[in-house]
């Protein structure tokens, strides 16, 4: 399985997901916010956190303007898969490959710890490898992480079983805790959570492994 990790100012947490990739059995490649093309035969764009461009507008909105940004647009229109991590998953709702947008924290306060989650979608190849209500713990580091969408939406996402993640309790102020979410076809996932911070044992825990682990299964399946 080929994996491009995308890097762009102010991206933290990029070499985390080559890291996690790479131990799940991936092949990755670095790719530059300037590219306008990604690398032959990439199965999987990774979109990590951190503060692109320095989340001066919109969080993820000036790295949804980059050449890069088209690449992956037609990447996923192509069926390909997309991760998008924290500030990923705020850059692919900027591109509109996922619903809803993220917020300003509830209580207006960064948010830096571990919290536990409830798996809600196995039918993905991206959470295949836990059980449908496993409860699970990543660590989070967001100030706009609070996900809303309206209830039109809302019924959307859940009437298809397309909420991926929920906080377990409540974190952040998000719309019916939801922690991450899935593209129709489930071949794109964003969440605010890191799973690449959760997928070693130095890291205090591994629940975040099977996210990956998963990925490169379904690809080498495929």
């Amino acid at each position: 399985m080929k994996a491009a990790v995308v890097t762009f100012p102010g991206s933290n947490c990029d070499r985390d997901l080559a890291v996690a990739l790479t131990a799940a059995g991936a092949e990755v490649a670095r790719v530059w916010h300037k590219d306008a093309e990604l690398p032959p035969g990439t199965d999987l764009v990774a979109v990590p956190g951190g503060f692109s461009f320095g989340d001066y507008l919109r969080c993820g909105a000036i790295a949804a303007q980059s050449p890069v940004a088209a690449a992956i647009v037609r990447h996923a229109g192509r069926g390909g898969y997309v991760l998008g991590v924290c500030n990923g998953f705020q850059v692919l709702t900027e591109l509109r490959l996922l619903p809803g947008a993220l917020m300003r924290n509830g209580g207006l306060s960064y948010l830096c710890r571990e919290v536990d989650l409830t798996v809600e979608d196995t039918a993905s190849s991206f959470l295949s490898r836990y059980a449908a209500g496993e409860r699970v713990r990543f660590p989070i580091a967001h100030h706009d992480g609070n996900y809303q969408i309206d209830p039109d939406g809302l019924a959307r996402l859940k009437g298809e079983g397309r909420v991926a993640l929920r906080y377990a309790p409540g974190c952040n102020g998000s719309v019916d805790d939801i922690a991450g979410v899935l593209s129709e076809n489930r071949r794109v996932l964003g969440l605010m959570p890191h799973p690449e911070r959760a997928a070693d044992p130095v890291h205090g825990g591994t629940d975040g492994a099977r996210v990956f682990q998963g990925l490169v299964g379904a690809l080498a399946d495929a």
